[in-house]
């Protein structure tokens, strides 16, 4: 899921993971009319650079074409008001599941370019020249003054890694993920709080089972492997975010095969054999794991803070939110975490408003509100920026707490489907379904996951 992440989101299938948890606002002061300006000295060949004068939608009528994940409500809302905003923006949407926008996006920025589009991972995009260089965008909006820690999982480098180098995306917000719980079915089995290590989690995991509730429910099944959710919380709890993100944006030498990630799987193959995630989790999609969750059925779930608002809403005073929780009592902790990440096509017919629209998401106290309310995440934008109040006691207040604590302790990683084009559908989706049958082992999981990243990463 960038984050990238995490990156993304899912309902109905759809990842997203993601969030670097800061405060922000200001409102986007209206400008006149579009101007074209010279191309960034930065770009990559075949980017096609942005202008670096202030872009706007200007006062014509203009169509804006998106590509965004369906099922899930925030662009779209963001969509609506900005319309209501800049009347002369009118919008032409289409969606698909995330996992269909990873095998697309390629062929649809090719022969079919939107202004916007939902980004997966971003590296090859750019060494085919399908996005657009984003950096004279940043310098006329200031984006290159808000925290870098926010833009970095969207910077390309000339050899592909990620981290620094030209700007190719921008995020609506940033997301994070962490567990979600059931007050009620927690207070039955004694959880008072949540757990403090790593073995109160499995105690909790046990009571639940003996209980008779399922401990955990998961979406794995079909194009979107959902245990790599569980799988990476607890690579957070037994390791630094550090070596993880390095495989991720393509360091040289990196390896998502080490000591503390192997603890990571067999701790996640050992839950399997416990009997702690529901029987069919192979055959269960996001909608199924939501609807079981949201129906009392299921003690915890791995998934993001977009959900937040929906829950608040669906299970009102009856779920929580914690962080994965470390290996030993004090340890810092992490979480995926990245921005939702949206790009605009190096062949955009209306580059220019896509990157207003981008720049008024994370600047507008409207857009600010929604990003909030609906996509229950923090916005991406200055410092200083205004944030909206949250009822303290709803699980937004819960994730936007968890997130700060993820910003203190610098924990904050992209998600491991991002780390090239292919690696979520073709390698960790069949492998973790394969280990949830019991047909792979922890070993075997990350040596067959690192020859696959080896080979996409050379190719």
């Amino acid at each position: 899921m960038s984050h990238s992440r995490l990156t993304g989101q899912l309902r109905a299938g759809r990842v997203r993971p993601a969030i670097a948890m800061l405060a922000f606002a200001g409102l986007l002061a209206t400008a006149a009319c579009s101007a074209p300006g010279s191309n960034s000295s930065t770009a990559a060949p075949n980017s096609g650079a942005s202008p670096t004068t202030s872009p706007t939608c200007g006062t014509a009528p203009i169509t804006l074409s998106g590509y965004f994940e369906t099922g899930f409500p925030l662009p779209k809302d963001l969509a609506d008001e900005f319309t209501k905003q800049y009347p002369n923006v009118k919008w032409d949407i289409r969606e698909d599941q995330f996992a269909v926008i990873t095998q697309n996006a390629p062929r649809v920025l090719a022969d079919d370019p939107p202004d916007l589009m939902r980004l997966p991972q971003v590296s090859e995009l750019v060494k085919d020249g399908l996005l657009k260089n984003m950096d004279g965008y940043a310098q006329a909006f200031g984006w290159d003054k808000w925290p870098a820690s926010q833009l970095e999982q969207m910077r390309v480098g000339s050899t592909g890694e990620r981290g620094d180098g030209p700007l190719y995306a921008m995020g609506l917000n940033f997301s994070m993920t962490g567990l979600f719980y059931n007050k009620k079915l927690a207070a039955q089995i004694g959880m008072s709080q949540p757990p403090a290590t790593l073995a109160d989690l499995d105690a909790m995991l046990q009571k639940a089972k003996q209980a008779g509730i399922t401990p955990i429910d998961q979406f794995n099944g079909g194009a979107t492997g959902g245990l790599a959710f569980p799988l990476q919380n607890l690579m957070a709890a037994y390791g630094s975010p550090g070596p993880i993100n390095d495989w991720i944006f393509q360091k040289p030498g990196a390896t998502i095969d080490t000591p503390t990630n192997l603890q990571a799987a067999q701790h996640l193959q050992q839950w399997i054999k416990s009997g702690y995630f529901a029987s069919d989790i192979n055959s269960q999609d996001y909608a199924t794991m939501m609807s079981r969750f949201i129906g009392g059925k299921s003690l915890l779930m791995f998934d993001g803070d977009w959900e937040s608002g929906n829950l608040d809403k669906q299970m009102a005073g009856n779920v929580g939110f914690f962080l994965m929780p470390p290996a030993q009592a004090g340890g810092k902790q992490a979480a995926m975490s990245a921005p939702l990440t949206y790009g605009i096509s190096s062949k955009a017919k209306h580059a220019d408003c896509a990157a207003f629209f981008l720049n008024w998401v994370a600047t507008n106290q409207n857009a600010r509100d929604i990003d909030v309310k609906i996509g229950g995440s923090h916005p991406m934008g200055p410092a200083d920026a205004y944030m909206p109040a949250v009822q303290q006691g709803t699980v937004t207040a819960s994730t936007l707490n968890a997130g700060a604590k993820i910003g203190q302790d610098n924990g904050a990683m992209d998600f491991i489907a991002n780390a090239t084009g292919a690696i979520y559908a073709k390698s960790w989706t069949p492998q973790l379904q394969k280990m949830a049958a019991g047909q792979q082992t922890a070993d075997g999981l990350l040596k067959s996951v690192q020859k696959d990243y080896e080979s996409q990463v050379r190719s």
